[in-house]
This record gives C-alpha cells, sequence and structure tokens, in this order.
C-alpha cells in the first residue's frame, strides 16, 4: 500500500460484524535510518510531509540532526519534526522524545530566521506529556561521563553531550520528571527536581548544579508550552481512528544506534528501529504501514566504534569531502567507506522494509570502480549473520564485490532513466541483493534532486 493508498483506504478491517468494530484505522508511514545515521531522513520526511497530516517524532532527543532544504534555503532541525515545515502539517513529538525545552525554542527560533517554512509553528505543535525532560544538569553529567570514560578507560564513548543517555538513564530507573509533571504542581515538581539534582551531584562531586537558576529558567517555558501539550495516546488514538489521515513518522538516529541491536556500547540510548514507533508514540503494530528505509549509498558514521567497510584512505577521504560528511549535531567529520550490505540485510531483518531511499548517488559520481561489502569473514571463516560484539566485529574482513563506476554527473537526473547504465546497475545490485525495492534515489541536497522510481 502506498502512503496515498493509506490516506483514502486506511479505514480498518471489521474484527466482528457483531460489533461492528474497525480493527486497524488509518496506517501511518514510518521513515528510519538503515545505517549509523546521517543518510538523509530528512530529505525523505520532507518529499513525503508535502501531503501529509501528521508528522510523528518517536524517540530520541537533539542529539540527532535533520537537513532540509527547501528553495535555496537550508534548516537543520534537532528536536522539531522536519516535516513540521509544510503549513499545513500538524507536528507530534512523541512520548518516547527526550526534551531539552531550551534547545527546542532556540531551534524553533533560529529556523524561523531563516525563511518562512517554520512562521506559525507553536500553532501546528503538539507535545506528548508523557516525554521526559532533558534538563541542563544532565547535559553536564553527560560531559562529565565522558572525561570519565576517557580517563578510565583511554577512550570514550563519542556522544553528542546533549545528556541524551543521562535522561534516558533516569527514565529507566524511574526518577526522571516528564512534561505532565512541569505542568502539574510546579512546588512537587521542584521538590523532585531538587532530589535528582542532588543524587547526581552525589555521583559526580565536581558536576556544578545551579538549582535555582534552572528552576526559574524552567518555569517561564510552563506558560508556552502549555497550549502545545495534550495527552500523547488519545491524540494519536483519535487521529489513527478518525477521518482518513495520512500520518507519518520520522525516525532519528539509526539501526545501527540503536539501544538493543545497534554497535554497543557506542549507540544512542533509544530504540532507532521500528519496535520503537510503537512505544514511543503509543500506538498498536497494527497501525504500522509503509516502512521506508533510507540509505546511503555508501556508508558513514560519526563518532568512535566499529566500522567494517570504512576506508581510512584516499577513497574514504574523497567521499567525506565530496559527500561534505560534517554532522549536523556535532560537526565531526564522518567517517567513510564502501556500502555494506551485511549491515543492511541486519537493519531490514529487524525492520521489515517495505521500500527504500537510496540517498546521495551523486557522490560516487567521480569513480572509475564501486566496491560493494556483500559478506563477513572471521578468522577466515564465512558468518551469516552481523556480530554483537564489538571485538568481534573488529576482526570482520569484509568480502567485495566491485562495480563498474559511471564517471558521469548524476546531478541533473530527474528520471530514473536519465541515469548513466553504471548507475541504474549500482541501484539494480543493491535492490536485488536486499530484496527490497529502490522507490526514491536522491543524487542532490534539493526536495527537487530525489527521483521518484516508483
Amino acid at each position: 500500500m502506498s502512503i496515498a493508498e493509506g490516506k483514502n483506504g486506511a479505514a480498518g478491517t471489521v474484527a466482528d460484524s457483531r460489533l461492528g468494530i474497525r480493527s486497524v484505522g488509518n496506517k501511518v508511514t514510518v521513515v528510519l535510518g538503515a545505517q549509523w545515521g546521517d543518510e538523509g531522513k530528512g530529505k525523505v520526511v520532507d518529499l513525503l510531509a508535502q501531503d501529509a497530516d501528521i508528522v510523528c517524532r518517536c524517540q530520541g532527543g537533539n542529539n540527532a540532526g535533520h537537513t532540509v532544504v527547501v528553495d535555496s534555503v537550508e534548516y537543520d532541525f534537532h528536536l522539531l519534526p522536519s516535516g513540521i515545515i509544510n503549513p499545513e502539517v500538524t507536528a507530534f513529538i512523541g512520548n518516547g522524545v527526550v526534551i531539552h525545552l531550551p534547545g527546542l525554542f532556540e531551534e524553533a527560533e533560529k529556523n524561523v530566521s531563516k525563511g518562512k517554512g517554520l512562521e506559525g509553528w507553536e500553532n501546528r505543535l503538539i507535545i506528548s506529556d508523557r516525554a521526559h525532560i532533558v534538563f541542563d544538569f544532565h547535559q553536564a553529567v553527560d560531559g562529565v561521563q565522558e572525561q570519565q570514560r576517557q580517563q578510565q578507560a583511554g577512550k570514550n564513548l563519542g556522544t553528542t553531550k546533549k545528556g541524551i543517555g543521562p535522561v534516558y538513564s533516569a527514565k529507566a530507573a524511574r526518577s526522571g520528571l516528564r512534561i505532565c509533571d512541569l505542568l502539574a504542581d510546579f512546588q512537587e515538581f521542584s521538590e523532585r527536581f531538587k532530589v535528582l539534582a542532588l543524587q547526581y551531584k552525589t555521583m559526580y562531586p565536581t558536576l556544578e548544579v545551579d538549582i535555582d537558576g534552572e528552576l526559574e529558567r524552567l518555569k517561564v517555558y510552563v506558560d508556552r508550552i502549555k497550549p502545545m501539550v495534550r495527552d500523547g495516546v488519545y491524540f494519536l488514538y483519535e487521529a489513527l481512528h478518525g477521518p482518513p489521515k495520512k500520518i507519518l513518522v520520522e525516525g532519528a538516529n539509526a539501526a545501527l544506534l540503536d539501544i538493543d541491536f545497534g554497535t554497543y556500547p557506542f549507540v544512542t540510548s533509544s530504540n532507532c528501529t521500528v519496535g520503537g514507533v510503537c512505544t514511543g508514540l503509543g500506538m498498536p503494530p497494527q497501525n504500522v504501514g509503509e516502512v521506508y528505509g533510507v540509505v546511503k549509498a555508501y556508508t558513514t558514521r560519526v563518532g568512535i566504534g566499529a566500522f567494517p567497510s570504512e576506508q581510512d584512505n584516499d577513497i574514504g577521504a574523497l567521499l567525506q569531502t565530496r559527500g561534505r560528511e560534517v554532522g549536523v549535531t556535532t560537526g565531526r567529520k564522518r567517517r567513510c567507506g564502501w556500502l555494506d550490505l551485511v549491515l543492511l540485510r541486519y537493519a531490514h531483518m529487524i525492520n521489515g522494509f517495505t521500500a527504500i531511499a537510496l540517498t546521495k548517488l551523486d557522490i560516487l559520481d567521480v569513480f572509475s570502480e564501486i566496491k560493494v561489502g556483500v559478506a563477513y569473514k572471521v578468522n577466515n571463516e564465512p558468518i551469516p549473520h552481523f556480530p554483537a560484539n564489538q571485538e568481534v566485529l573488529h576482526q570482520v574482513e569484509v568480502q567485495y564485490e566491485t562495480l563498474p563506476g559511471w564517471n558521469t554527473d548524476t546531478s541533473a537526473a530527474r528520471t530514473f532513466q536519465d541515469l548513466p547504465e553504471e548507475a541504474q546497475r549500482y541501484v539494480r545490485y543493491v535492490e536485488e541483493r536486499l530484496q527490497v525495492p529502490v522507490k526514491w534515489i536522491g543524487v542532490g541536497k534539493s526536495r527537487e534532486s530525489m527521483i521518484q522510481v516508483f
């Protein structure tokens, strides 16, 4: 079913004719990263959001970064769903997202100053009352933890220092504070805030927390966010079971950064695979429709951790330069390597992609031959799976197949037939190897540079 069909024919079947129950309701379309992030999810969401009704974020925080270029204006999103650029869209931040309130308003104001795309954003944003709050001291703790890891183990995790790990830790330890707590009784909220801050000060004696100052700043946000906050479960249930709607879910981070399935411990602290959509929004699996995986035509990774197909050589440097591979959130250079199909098959096993978007194909335009990782060996023995253990993953020997390059500028291509024959062959090769159709191909930064194949 296409996203358009989801709007027109989304109502579910009758589960029991005696009761007349509509069992499903509207389906949601999900966009997820299939590698280590930075695949161009924002661009795919922007494309689909052109005729969406609701665009949701289900996990992560302002450690994510999505760049969208519209009418030559480059917007950077971290917490806001990037679909909010469409003035007809309602943006929804679900309970699985962790929210740094100063960061949210700063991000909105920066994007408003760039163009007209975000005018009236406050009237189009809905925030789940069950979303946890990232405090300034969570961000400070993140920095202290990284410093300790470096001192004690000689290496850190390479976090964004946005407080994401500490706030999800507090959530799991049942000591976190949520948006609903902030809006209920500020005196009670303040007491719990102080207890949490003092717990961290006990754990990290060097930590400096301005308890009264931060509470004063948080109090200012109460009136600003109150009109945006809803019971997220009820809001989404009404959207799923009301009139036909196109509902889009914008994943942050990516499969190989998932807390359970990623290259642990060099991962984020949330589930950025398809299961996180249900838990992060409060919706049943039966409402998940299309699941689109976003795949860069090569592979990149920010920060530390195993990267089997990495090219720490002139090829990697050329990919980095041509692709302008610098993290939106961190400003760090991304490590680069050839496309890794073992990794992508693993991501597909978990997410069940119904189609993929293959982005940044144009970055490969200058290569006379292109390698693709197709299998792994460890100690000269083939392995059929993606290793869980980092030490094993560091020992992986990637088996490559070599495809002919096209040595032609593809940035002006607007249809699949416009692409050189070798580029078409590369796309078909990826499809056949993954057994997932390629629905879009990206050949540039702008909205117009996304070729729709079907």
